[in-house]
């Protein structure tokens, strides 16, 4: 029986809007060979596009992130079946280095800036893998300083002794020094004061929009995040169960009450409903 006459169906369908820079297709995540963690998860994102990726904590969000960014191997994860394609050329034997080359880079969730290093040297880690001159890697540094200027007041600051915020904001800037042509942004939210979100959503909106940097967003802030995206995915254990529009994904019930906290008239908000009882409804 379908969640609701809103709801999208459990294979995901992709946005229309333009072609896809990304196209996740039926993948299957095992880790430890033994551990299936994604179950046929289709997920796509238009050049330009920034497209949110919803979720409990333990969904998956992470996993499909590290299955784009051939992160999973580290782990003793593998995709086992379906295709991910970027740019147009098929990635899952591909290294994370080359991925990186390609223009496809992750934000990994919780930042993991290098705390001995400065706030610059931070940033020129990320342009290992270029080949261009110092010319053009000085000038995009100053690009990243232009979105951040809290960046470049630390500069010579360890980014260890910085505040939460900032090293978001340094792991941001690190990604962008590879010159990607998309983002993969893992939780950008976790820890950080509503103010310092707020900030940080709209730096990522003007490097979407001024750099043409597509955006893949995992997030468990469904409030924010459907905001900023044009399209989202939501995942519950390893699948997704709907897919849409942003505005109509904020204007659905099950998403009010499932990810919101409101209920719709004549429904009780999540709070009050018992963990299975949701599941039982949800996954029905």
């Amino acid at each position: 029986m379908a969640l609701s006459s809103e709801s999208a169906s459990a294979v995901a369908t992709a946005p229309e809007a333009s072609a896809p820079i990304l196209d996740v297709s039926n993948i299957e995540v095992i880790y430890d060979h033994v551990i299936l963690v994604l179950k046929g998860v289709s997920l796509a994102v238009p050049e330009g596009g920034i497209v949110a990726l919803l979720g409990a904590n333990g969904a998956g969000k992470t996993t499909t992130l590290k299955a784009i960014s051939n992160l999973l191997r580290a782990e003793r994860g593998e995709v086992t079946k379906g295709s991910i394609r970027f740019d147009g050329e098929r990635v899952e034997a591909m290294s994370p280095n080359a991925l990186v080359t390609r223009g496809c880079i992750q934000v990994m969730e919780g930042r993991h800036c290098f705390g001995h290093l400065t706030i610059e040297e931070n940033l020129l880690t990320g342009a290992y893998t270029r080949s261009e001159g110092w010319g053009a890697i000085r000038a995009d540094l100053e690009m990243v300083y232009s979105y951040f200027p809290r960046l470049k007041e630390r500069r010579s600051s360890m980014a260890g002794y910085t505040s939460g915020g900032e090293q978001q904001m340094c792991a941001i800037g690190r990604a962008l020094m590879s010159r990607p042509k998309m983002v993969l942004l893992d939780e950008p939210s976790m820890g950080l004061a509503p103010q310092l979100v707020e900030e940080i959503f709209e730096i990522v909106k003007s490097l979407n929009r001024n750099e043409g940097v597509s955006i893949l967003l995992a997030e468990q802030n469904t409030n924010i995040a459907l905001r900023y995206a044009t399209y989202g995915y939501i995942l519950e254990s390893g699948r997704i169960v709907m897919d849409g529009d942003a505005k109509a994904l904020r204007e659905n019930e099950d998403v009010k009450e499932f990810y919101l906290g409101v209920g719709g008239e004549g429904r009780r908000s999540f709070r009050n409903v018992k963990h299975y009882k949701r599941r039982k409804r949800w996954l029905s």
